[in-house]
Formats: structure tokens, C-alpha cells, sequence
């Protein structure tokens, strides 16, 4: 796990709930728990900060730095939990919802940038430039880039001509058999280490390390996962059950975890916990 995914992970699952900052002292600390070194984790901190994902400010003795989520953050955390905990609602309206886009070759890192923002919103390439999804995100996307020059865009609804013409359009736009079988893996990863997570015998900052691991390998999949309808999905499709083991694991993981953390913070936590996923 990377130093940078580990920090998204603590403050999407922990420390939001917690007043949406900590200590810099205190991050270093959480941080060695997954082996990370002080030096590394300010390093890591300071670039986040560069970066734009946290503002900083003096804490309650002016000598220690707080860093706190802002605005461009929380909205970033909000959007990935929303993506992992989004379920296919039931009855799909045959309705496909697509994004032209057209991007000048000399800006390949807008286009990077414009294709990653789809496939995270669920999109799929249907063709050169043209993405599609079963779920109506178009505003999103236009919010997303309506001030990026490179970017000409075109949304659009469009209907097939039937159900297996769709599912064949979703077989073309995403890689599912491959997808199914990372499901099918990480499945069978899991079932074996539930006994372990049940049984009450971890410590916290075992319990802390196996839940951000478990976040680390689920929040893979929302970047892959487009979240079919039960129409468009194949024959024996596992990111249903995939979804149930990662959050039955989670709620096991959970109480010992956040334990850990307000060990460390002193404080605890305001809310139900939620899970991040970060596209950052």
C-alpha cells in the first residue's frame, strides 16, 4: 500500500469522523503502524498539502502542525463512498447514457485525466471517444470539465435495439470475465481470514492494519466496475457477493480498528464510520 492511499484511507474511514483533521504527530504515529517512517510520512504530508487535498494550520501549542480535509478533499471522499456503497437499483430503463468527447492530440494529459474521471463515474469505451453507462451521471462529468478548454463534449441518451444488444455492448465496453475472476479471488481470500477477523482476538492496530488492507484491495474495483444492472450482468456474476464478504469483513474489522485510532488521537469518533475510496 502507498504511503498516500494509506493517509486517504484514515481520514475517509477514521479521522473525517473525528473532526476531519489530526496532528501531524499523530498521522506520523498511525503511519508507522503500516511501516511508513516519520521522515517518509512528512514528506508524504507535505506533498499532499503542495498538492491541494489538505489545508494546514498551527495546533493548540503553535509549534505542531494540524492537517484538515478541505473542500476539494471532502467532496473527493464523498464521491468514492458513494461509488463503493452504490447498489444496482432494480429494474434497469434500458436507457444508456453517453459522453462524446473530443480531445486535440497535444493534450494527452487532459485525455488521461477525461478517461479516468469516466471509468471512476462507471463509463465504459464503447468506441474512440465514446463512453457509455447504465446510470445517469452525465451531470457529473460535465461539472467535471466544463471549465477545460482542450475538452469539447457532447451527452447524450440513446436506447438499443433490445436486451442482448445491450448485453453485448457491456461485454465490449468492460473487461467483466476478468473482473468476475479478481471477484472469484478475492472472495476466497477473505472466506479464509473471516474466522480470524470474528474472533474478537486482534489486537487494534492488528485490526487497523487488516482493515485498510481490506479497503485497499476492495477500492480497486469501483475504478473496473461499472455496477450493472442485474440485466447486463453475466451468468454468475460475483461482485454481488464480493460486496457482501468485503462489507461483513468491514464491520468486523471495524470496532478494533477504530480503537487503534483513538488510542493515538485521543479523541473519538462523532459518527458512523464510512469507507473511502480515492481516485486521487
Amino acid at each position: 500500500m502507498k504511503p498516500r492511499s494509506i493517509v486517504f484511507d484514515l481520514f475517509g474511514d477514521y479521522l473525517r469522523y473525528r473532526g476531519g483533521e489530526a496532528r501531524l504527530r499523530d498521522l506520523i504515529t498511525l503511519l508507522e503502524r503500516f511501516g511508513v517512517g516519520a521522515s517518509t510520512a512528512r514528506v508524504v504530508m507535505a506533498r499532499l498539502r503542495k498538492e491541494g487535498w489538505f489545508d494546514t494550520r498551527p495546533g493548540a501549542d503553535g509549534r505542531e502542525v494540524v492537517y484538515a480535509l478541505n473542500e476539494r478533499s471532502w467532496r473527493m471522499l464523498d464521491e468514492g463512498r458513494e461509488r463503493i456503497f452504490a447498489r444496482p437499483k432494480a429494474g434497469w430503463d434500458g436507457w444508456w447514457h453517453m459522453a462524446i468527447y473530443y480531445v486535440p492530440e497535444a493534450e494527452r494529459s487532459v485525455r488521461e485525466e477525461l478517461r479516468k474521471e469516466l471509468a471512476w463515474l462507471g463509463f465504459g469505451p464503447l468506441a474512440a471517444g465514446t463512453w457509455v453507462s447504465p446510470h445517469d451521471r452525465l451531470a457529473q462529468v460535465e461539472e467535471k470539465f466544463q471549465g477545460e478548454r482542450a475538452v469539447r463534449l457532447d451527452v447524450l441518451r440513446a436506447r438499443s435495439k433490445g436486451l442482448p444488444a445491450d448485453r453485448d455492448m457491456a461485454e465490449r465496453c468492460w473487461d467483466l470475465a476478468s473482473l468476475n475472476a479478481d471477484y472469484v479471488a478475492f472472495l476466497e481470500r477473505y472466506r479464509a481470514q473471516m474466522p480470524r477477523f470474528r474472533s474478537g482476538r486482534m489486537t487494534p492496530d492488528e485490526a487497523l492494519v487488516a482493515h485498510t488492507e481490506l479497503i485497499h484491495e476492495y477500492r480497486k474495483f469501483p475504478f473496473r466496475d461499472p455496477n450493472l444492472p442485474v440485466e447486463l450482468q453475466p451468468a454468475r456474476w460475483r461482485g454481488g457477493d464480493a460486496y457482501e464478504m468485503f462489507v461483513e469483513a468491514r464491520d468486523a474489522l471495524h470496532p478494533q480498528a477504530d480503537r487503534a485510532v483513538d488510542e493515538v488521537t485521543g479523541t473519538a469518533a462523532g459518527s458512523p464510520a464510512g469507507t473511502s475510496v480515492s481516485n486521487a
